[in-house]
């Protein structure tokens, strides 16, 4: 069991250590799992503050435990990498993820499936390529994208429905091929991995790297699992990591990192993209999972080859995040398992808020605007922010704060909820003072329906009167 705590935070401080009674829950939580799930081996690791603050590990060899720079492979969790490489490309402005596949990588028979619906599964292809299995055989028996799909590849109208599709992340891999120019691992190498550090993640196992087994369902014997190069599938499944290494991962996931990826656009990748509207218990954002799990939202990623299992969930609000590697086929619930180190973490030692601090930055005209206003009779308050952000909250509910952030030309754009992207501007009367707010044609004042010369529709000459 490692804690890093030889490792430094950028500021020179040690990252924070968990308390005793903690380590020893993840670890209780790693040797259920192992024991249960009759595992070889289960390696486990908490993210927080950016850092790994802990891992563990249990095996059917005793005192001979894998550790955090031990290699498993990652199965799906590679689709999470893939995403990050087509998002590159739509920030850079080479594709919009509404263009067809067509647009960039013609010839494929799934050429009118768009890069969004590709990304979050809602092009209604096929869930597997045609035989033999891809998982088990080498790439060099489908050597071309046309060996990927079959003639006729869509399940589904595209984008009516979430189908999970293997296949199509395979064609997004040989999209970012063909708009670079290289091979999808080496731009993988060049882009992601060597940028964030990521020095053990690669496309082929090195050493040291467990050995994929799968378990007798009904009895105690093991069976090896053949380690295959998938080839033109790679960017679906063929990822190999560590559980220290995705820690970093699961770091940038949460935070970003300008070299790599832009903050909005990860907090973009973790929105669900398909799926429910309502109250969803699991849907799918832009190469990411999400799911709701002991009373949070978890986003990340399960993965499985044969001999291998992953799971790596992180939670935005407790700045946690937990990854589990199993070596076993099936029978492990490794997403399951990454989930309750999430929770044993975050309920058992709580996220410390950040300080309460002022800004200096407070525009005087900025700050005559906040305060009470109303939609019609319905009172609500704004609020300013740092960096000239504003909120909208809604008094006397619960309802979640509607966020804002300025623009260059003096409005505002939604960022949540209801009002995403919608815009928010300040009206002025005749004489320069301010009459009312218009939100995306809502209109806002000082009083309940007044100015009556502000709202749309005029109001009764009479005003406020008893019935």
């Amino acid at each position: 069991m490692t804690d890093l705590s030889d490792e430094l935070l950028p500021h020179g401080l040690l990252p924070e250590a968990l308390l005793p009674e903690t380590r020893r829950a993840l670890l209780h939580r790693l040797a259920v799992g192992q024991a249960q799930g009759r595992t070889p081996s289960l390696v486990g690791a908490v993210m927080r503050g950016g850092r790994m603050v802990w891992s563990g590990a249990r095996s059917m060899i005793e005192g001979h435990a894998p550790d955090a720079n031990v290699q498993y492979r990652i199965g799906s969790i590679s689709k999470t990498f893939t995403a990050v490489l087509v998002l590159r490309l739509r920030d850079e402005g080479l594709l919009d993820l509404a263009d067809p596949l067509e647009q960039h990588l013609p010839g494929t028979v799934a050429g009118r499936a768009t890069i969004r619906e590709l990304l979050c599964h809602a092009a209604g292809l096929s869930s597997e390529t045609p035989g033999p299995w891809w998982e088990r055989t080498p790439g060099s028996l489908r050597p071309e994208l046309a060996d990927l799909l079959e003639e006729q590849p869509f399940r589904h109208p595209a984008g009516e429905r979430f189908h999970y599709s293997n296949p199509g992340y395979a064609l997004l891999g040989a999209l970012v091929e063909r708009l670079r120019g290289e091979p999808w691992g080496e731009v993988l190498r060049q882009e992601v991995l060597e940028p964030l550090g990521l020095t053990r993640t690669t496309l082929l196992p090195q050493s040291p790297h467990a050995g994929g087994f799968a378990v007798h369902p009904w009895a105690d014997v093991m069976l090896p699992e053949p380690l295959t190069d998938t080839g033109a599938m790679g960017p679906a499944g063929q990822l190999w990591s560590t559980a220290a290494d995705l820690c970093r991962w699961a770091a940038f996931l949460l935070a970003g990192d300008e070299k790599v990826l832009a903050t909005d656009t990860l907090a973009e990748m973790r929105r669900p993209a398909v799926g429910p509207e309502g109250d969803w218990t699991a849907c799918y954002g832009l190469g990411l999972q999400l799911a709701r799990r002991n009373g949070r939202v978890l986003v990340g990623h399960g993965g499985s080859m044969p001999g291998f299992l992953a799971g790596l969930w992180l939670s935005e609000e407790d700045d946690v995040a937990a990854v589990t590697l199993a070596n076993v086929t099936s029978g492990t619930p490794t997403s399951t398992i990454a989930a309750d180190l999430v929770s044993i973490v975050a309920e058992r030692e709580p996220r410390f808020p950040a300080p309460w601090r002022p800004f200096t930055d407070a525009d005087p005209q900025l700050l005559a605007l906040t305060g009470p206003w109303y939609w019609g009779p319905n009172p609500v308050a704004l609020h300013l922010r740092a960096g000239r952000a504003l909120e909208l909250t809604e008094l006397g509910s619960a309802a979640r704060a509607s966020r804002f952030r300025p623009e260059p030309d003096g409005s505002w754009t939604g960022l949540d909820g209801y009002y995403a992207g919608e815009p928010l501007r300040v009206v002025h009367a005749a004489d320069g003072t301010v009459s009312h707010l218009d939100l995306g044609s809502f209109v806002l004042t000082r009083e309940p329906y007044g100015p009556a010369e502000a709202i749309p529709g005029g109001v009764d000459p009479q005003g406020w009167h008893a019935g």
